[in-house]
């Protein structure tokens, strides 16, 4: 328990003294302020677009795209992994799909997206959903194919209902794995819905963060990328603790 805490406030203090240190330098001249603003700068910055209402606005518009086109990505991405984990024939038809389209990078794809959904949310959405989508099939069917065969042996000696042994074996035993590829696509989507909102969005971080830099505003550049900082840290945490009451062996 003691060191538990140790290594919880470890994680506290560390970005602190970074802050400090960052503060200290700026004070002191060491750290070109046309480049880097210091912290007080970038805080005051932020606390300008929140109040003006700016921040909230940018910040929904983001979130509503990630967690939609997440859900769009995820929920087909685990059904497709796993019927291809399962099915050896599946797998042998799809996989090549897979792994032909997996390296294009999304947002190369994107003014497709454009053409067909417009400048509105859906080519942010659908692209979003792309980057989970490939992900998420790849992690499921490896957590599904690496299963110990021994238990479905096992479950057809006892005859166990189909219903059952997906219930109780497969699906517990490829959540790890499942949940370690939605970790993964979750950074990757945030990526590629900034790298999406620079160019086809006039709200959202990535929108806030271009915008700055055209009218060449740095603090609120700072402001947006540790906007996106501690959405990407918030976000894995809450699928961490997903992760934490739906699979309890894992905890360590």
């Amino acid at each position: 328990m003691r060191q538990a805490n140790q290594e919880r406030a470890l994680a506290i203090l560390s970005p602190l003294a970074v802050v400090v240190v960052w503060q200290v330098a700026s004070d002191m001249g060491a750290i070109d302020l046309r480049y880097v603003p210091s912290p007080a700068s970038i805080a005051s910055a932020g606390w300008d677009l929140a109040t003006s209402g700016r921040l909230a606005l940018d910040i929904g518009a983001t979130l509503r795209r990630l967690v939609i086109g997440f859900a769009l990505g995820a929920v087909p991405g685990i059904a497709l992994g796993m019927v291809m984990g399962l099915n050896r024939w599946v797998r042998a038809a799809v996989d090549p799909l897979i792994s032909a389209l997996y390296p294009i990078p999304k947002i190369a794809i994107l003014p497709l997206l454009m053409m067909a959904f417009r400048l509105g949310d859906g080519s942010k959405v659908a692209v979003v959903a792309m980057s989970v989508l490939f992900l998420t099939v790849i992690n499921t069917m490896t957590g599904v194919v690496q299963l110990d065969r021994i238990y479905f042996d096992v479950a057809h000696n006892y005859r166990t209902p189909w219903y059952k042994l997906f219930l109780r074996v497969i699906l517990p035993g490829a959540l790890p794995t499942v949940f370690a590829g939605l970790r993964i696509s979750l950074g990757v989507s945030l990526v590629v819905l900034v790298s999406a909102e620079f160019v086809a969005s006039d709200r959202g971080i990535g929108a806030l963060i271009w915008a700055s830099w055209q009218t060449l505003v740095v603090e609120n550049m700072f402001v947006g990328i540790i906007v996106i900082t501690v959405l990407g840290v918030l976000s894995t945490l809450f699928l961490h603790e997903v992760e934490r009451l739906l699979v309890p062996w894992r905890r360590d």
